[in-house]
């Protein structure tokens, strides 16, 4: 009993101690944000909030920062590309699983060769393509091509294999229901683990992506909030790090926000895709 119990707390003390660990980092940039650039430079790292927040955001909104455009432009891309990827994903993979057809395992096999390729190998073909349909400086040309996820649809399929069960959509097409709304009714609620669960990674990844924003969108007004954060730079006498911290904090946010609502998914989602029956 006292073995377990030595063992229990050894546990717990290690959990607390990786829970430290990953919001320490957090937590220092947000006590940054409301500190100033003397204080950041001159000081040690401090845990406890300072006063200089309301001067940090002037700073930083005088710098051609526009967080309510940036934060606009990133939701926009970020929503429209997880909405696109999870269910056309979700609808490749049912067909994958659901449908006999001759190609069906070289086209898997053509997906999984799909995941092995870097974005950036591509970039520069993708950017002439994007530049010839004249859809450079626009916003769907990052949402659209989410439509194609390779990954998202490797999970997909691995999680529908063991919970879906085929005689279900057998029953629904001979209630004559239709392929769509079989697969809206029935497939949808089976997979919403697996959809929130990688919809917070596809989520997470579009937010931070900048490497294509940067390459897609040169004009101002379609900056998205990590391009802006970039794009902070003082002069060749000071940088207000106060500022720069502050937009850090600003474009972090909304992930914790999406984070927390569907955390309780990630673990359900993983474990259940990963158990057969």
């Amino acid at each position: 009993m006292r073995s377990k119990r030595k063992a229990s707390a050894g546990i717990y003390v290690v959990c607390i101690i990786l829970a430290v660990l990953s919001i320490l980092p957090f937590w220092i940039m947000i006590v940054n944000a409301t500190r100033s650039t003397v204080q950041i430079q001159s000081h040690a790292i401090s845990l406890i909030p300072s006063t200089h927040i309301l001067e940090n955001f002037k700073v930083l909104t005088g710098k051609t920062f526009n967080p309510v455009t940036g934060f606009m432009n990133s939701v926009i891309i970020a929503t429209g590309a997880t909405i696109c990827s999870i269910y056309f994903s979700t609808l490749t993979a049912y067909s994958l699983v659901a449908y006999e057809w001759k190609m069906r395992q070289p086209f898997f096999t053509m997906i999984l060769a799909v995941m092995m390729i870097p974005t950036q190998v591509v970039s520069i073909g993708f950017y002439q393509f994007m530049y010839r349909v004249g859809m450079t400086n626009n916003l769907l040309a990052l949402i659209l091509p989410a439509i194609a996820a390779p990954m998202t649809v490797f999970f997909m399929r691995q999680y529908m294999l063991p919970s879906l069960n085929l005689d279900i959509v057998a029953s629904a097409r001979i209630d004559g229901a239709g392929e769509f709304r079989t697969f809206n009714s029935i497939v949808l609620p089976i997979m919403k683990p697996a959809m929130a669960t990688q919809a917070i990674f596809t989520y997470v990844t579009t937010w931070n992506a900048l490497f294509l924003p940067m390459v897609l969108l040169t004009r101002k007004e379609n900056y998205t909030m990590p391009i802006m954060v970039s794009l902070l730079k003082g002069d060749i006498y000071r940088t207000e790090y106060g500022a720069v911290y502050l937009a850090l904090t600003l474009s972090v946010l909304p992930l914790f926000v999406v984070y927390f609502l569907l955390s309780k998914y990630i673990i359900a989602g993983v474990a259940l895709g990963s158990v057969k029956e």
